[in-house]
């Protein structure tokens, strides 16, 4: 289990028992050190091997080969949009569900991207599709299954926010997370959303539920999302905090509000 086996600090100090079952599919990632040390096309090949699929390889390698800037998470976007783009020319369903039930991590990132590139799904069920990967145990795909969707976020954003409020009340914190993390202004590894940064009270149907969230995960999303609005409107998340601290004095509420006015305090 990923819990049990603690991961290596640098990539040269990892194991090359470990690294070789990392590249086959065998096992998880435990860390960020050994999730960016994995060698995603001899990921591929494998995973390719092992389906009789291997015919899918080239095609894929060419999408990766097109790439201006070869980094992660650009060559973990290039090959779900091809396997995708592979499965739906060859009614490929089958497969598609092996990537997405994959016991490696970084198969399973590029199954979320089969779902954002997908354009025959509405937001409202790209969102219910992607759910899944919300939920996934491994930090990995929670992180990238966001960015899969973020462009639908963001050009139907009002209808986004609307369903993710629901997804305010969740019981998994993952969900929770998922709802200010996908939406925040600026971001991290993404293109920002305008409107939310020249409009952030749009945000507040999500921000407001969980301005006392119990989880820590939450709270740093939720300061993390109101840090980037009060880059370009410092008024609005002054006003937030102050009247979030009024209505909930909570240590929890008292987190988030550090962690928004971080900037603004420097």
């Amino acid at each position: 289990m990923t819990e049990k086996r603690k991961g290596a600090r640098s990539i040269k100090d990892i194991p090359q028992e470990i690294l070789e079952q990392l590249n086959q599919g065998k096992m998880e990632t435990v860390n960020l050190t050994e999730w960016l040390a994995v060698d995603q096309k001899i990921l591929l090949e494998n995973l390719l091997k092992q389906n009789d699929k291997l015919h899918y390889l080239q095609p894929i390698l060419e999408n990766i080969n097109t790439l201006k800037k070869q980094t992660v998470n650009t060559i973990n976007e290039a090959i779900g949009t091809e396997i995708f783009n592979l499965t739906v020319k060859n009614n490929d369903k089958n497969f598609l569900d092996t990537v997405a039930k994959h016991s490696s991590d970084l198969v399973r990132c590029w199954a979320t991207y089969t779902i954002g590139k997908n354009q025959n799904l509405s937001i409202a069920e790209k969102l219910d599709k992607i759910k899944i990967f919300v939920a996934d145990h491994h930090f990995g795909v929670r992180e990238i299954c966001w960015m899969a969707v973020r462009s639908d976020i963001s050009e139907n954003l009002n209808e986004s926010l609307q369903i993710l409020s629901m997804w305010t009340s969740d019981k998994d914190e993952n969900i929770r997370r998922f709802a200010s993390e996908s939406t925040r202004p600026r971001g991290v590894w993404c293109a920002h959303i305008e409107e939310l940064k020249q409009n952030p009270e749009l945000g507040l149907q999500i921000l407001d539920p969980m301005k006392s969230d119990k989880a820590k995960y939450v709270q740093d999303s939720v300061g993390n999302w109101l840090n980037d609005a009060s880059k370009s409107k410092p008024d609005f998340v002054m006003n937030v905090c102050e009247k979030w601290l009024e209505e909930s004095p909570t240590k929890e509420t008292k987190y988030i509000v550090k962690k928004a006015l971080r900037t603004i305090q420097k």
